[in-house]
């Protein structure tokens, strides 16, 4: 069952702003929540003297059994309010018991981000009131982190290089542990404003977080977004989390000011709140920084205030959400119920010895593997798929074939049949698909007598490799036809039953061509080897008369 909160008065709020706000522009025209805030004057181009300063603070979601303080589930999607317990709830006369999972796999994030291990930290009452937070306040890491100073290399999409990406190192200020608050679904509207209640499910209350906060290294949009993607690789690369953004499993708060370019100094931050969307994030952002230009070249530096905003995926725009607390505003103290936290160097020291292979090495392999940019980054993008691949790297196929099959048709069939790729190897066995690309390597069928078989594959047909794919091609008669004297027969018969077109393509019209590879491809249902078939037929067309 849901808790119940409910709001009296007008309808103002969002709505009514949204109604009274003048457009920006076509592409940017948005309403916001405070007419001076959002009402900037239109300007036809974001002006270079500026740049942009951009930090993000993400929330990732610990994937362990139970909550960081209880014996809670901490599973996404149960009925509301069914994971819950006087601990988590807040109860008088309770006590936390730290969750060493928790630990574990946040000591190993910290250390795939580079980051110190701190072998003492301790925990903090962050006090704040809102209805997702029955305690009335969250158990946090205020001034003693159990991370601090990592970093993290980035690559950001370039057109303009040689390998499509242009490298960044991206500064970690500190990496904490704390528990997440509980969610509210409004009824009557899809966000507060607007809505005649809200319903409190508190079964997130308490699930394990992991706060990392960068530094504010990043200047655009995209920068930003290539950030959140790899961190979400390595995340997901070390098992710590599903990093799964649409059930708020990673959820990133980014931190935004512009500045004259050359000018130490920072411009007054503007907070963008629970964006679970790189590609949003990436559109959020661009926005804001246009919004803030304007409002400084209109000369309204002071309409910019430190404030927390929305972004509204409806309407491309930002919105004021409410003025941003400082950190006072939350009263820190030292958690009474629970000791500091205390680590051994061997504890971290085999912690690291355990780390699995990270995504930035993965990529550095398949590099190895004379694989582009591009190909090791989609390849590494989640650990499911790079395992796949491996696999079929391992039963035989040569990486670059085996990358054009993986990341292109069965990645297609994958997303259309929405099968996972956890499930693929008890459909697809990789050893299988090594086999039908050793294939065509080999001219035993073509690349597109592969593409026939591939869906008979993907059906479970191809067994376990070993010899199953090849006994299905043969069966299927879809052996590609190699000899010379087969295909010139069937070349032979193709000229003589078009006599028209061979005398227009030795008059001159080459672009006959085509039509005879054509002819002999339908003649030999599509078995012909091509390269074998180009030679023929170019000599029989060619020859003299």
């Amino acid at each position: 069952m849901f808790g119940v909160c409910r709001r009296y008065g007008g309808s103002g709020g969002l709505a009514a702003a949204a109604a009274a706000a003048p457009p920006w522009r076509a592409s940017l025209a948005c309403a916001a929540s405070t007419a001076a805030a959002d009402a900037a004057p239109s300007s036809s181009k974001q002006k270079v003297e500026y740049e942009a300063v951009i930090g993000i603070e993400t929330h990732v979601q610990l994937n362990t059994a139970t909550k960081a303080f209880c014996g809670c589930a901490s599973e996404f999607g149960a009925e509301p309010n069914s994971n819950v317990c006087p601990i988590c709830l807040g109860h008088p006369g309770t006590l936390p018991v730290l969750n060493a999972e928790m630990v574990r796999k946040a000591v190993l994030a910290g250390l795939a981000l580079n980051a110190r291990v701190a072998l003492e930290s301790k925990f903090d009452r962050k006090q704040y009131f809102y209805p997702d937070l029955p305690k009335g306040y969250q158990i946090s890491q205020y001034d003693v982190p159990l991370c601090e100073g990592g970093w993290l290399e980035v690559v950001v999409p370039d057109s303009t290089t040689a390998t499509g990406g242009t490298p960044r190192r991206i500064g970690i200020t500190r990496a904490h542990v704390e528990e997440d608050a509980g969610k509210l679904v409004h009824g009557g509207a899809a966000s507060l404003s607007g809505s005649d209640y809200s319903l409190a499910d508190y079964n997130r209350g308490g699930v394990p977080l992991l706060e990392i906060v960068s530094e504010p290294d990043m200047r655009s949009g995209a920068e930003a977004a290539a950030y959140g993607a790899e961190l979400r690789r390595i995340m997901c690369f070390l098992e710590v989390s599903d990093g799964n953004m649409a059930e708020g499993s990673m959820r990133c708060d980014v931190n935004i000011s512009v500045r004259p370019t050359g000018q130490a100094a920072f411009g007054t931050k503007v907070e963008i709140k629970n964006m679970n969307s790189f590609n949003a994030m990436q559109r959020a952002i661009e926005f804001e920084i246009v919004r803030q230009v304007e409002l400084l070249e209109a000369g309204r530096a002071g309409d910019i205030v430190q404030e927390t905003r929305l972004w509204d995926e409806g309407r491309q725009c930002t919105y004021s959400m409410r003025k941003k607390e400082g950190l006072a505003d939350y009263r820190y103290f030292p958690e009474p119920d629970l000791p500091p936290l205390v680590l051994s160097q061997q504890y971290v020291d085999e912690l690291k010895a355990s780390m699995p292979e990270l995504p930035s090495a993965v990529r550095q392999r398949y590099a190895s593997l004379g694989l582009s940019q591009y190909d090791a980054l989609v390849l590494s993008d989640e650990p499911t798929v790079a395992r796949y691949f491996d696999a079929v790297l391992a039963a035989g196929a040569p990486a670059k074939p085996a990358a054009n099959w993986v990341q292109g048709d069965v990645m297609a069939h994958c997303k259309e049949a929405k099968l996972s790729w956890e499930a693929l190897p008890g459909v697809m066995a990789p050893a299988a698909l090594a086999e039908m690309i050793q294939l065509i390597e080999d001219g035993t069928i073509s690349g597109k007598i592969g593409k026939e078989v591939l869906p008979a594959l993907l059906a479970g047909e191809g067994g376990a490799g070993g010899g199953s794919v090849r006994a299905l091609v043969e069966a299927r008669g879809l052996v590609q036809i190699s000899d010379p004297a087969a295909l010139a027969a069937i070349v032979d018969g193709v000229l003589a039953a078009n006599p028209k077109q061979l005398e227009q393509y030795r008059g001159g019209k080459t672009k006959l061509q085509g039509f005879f590879v054509g002819a002999v491809m339908k003649e030999s249902k599509g078995r012909a080897n091509p390269a074998e078939l180009n030679r023929i037929l170019m000599e029989r067309l060619n020859a003299p008369q």
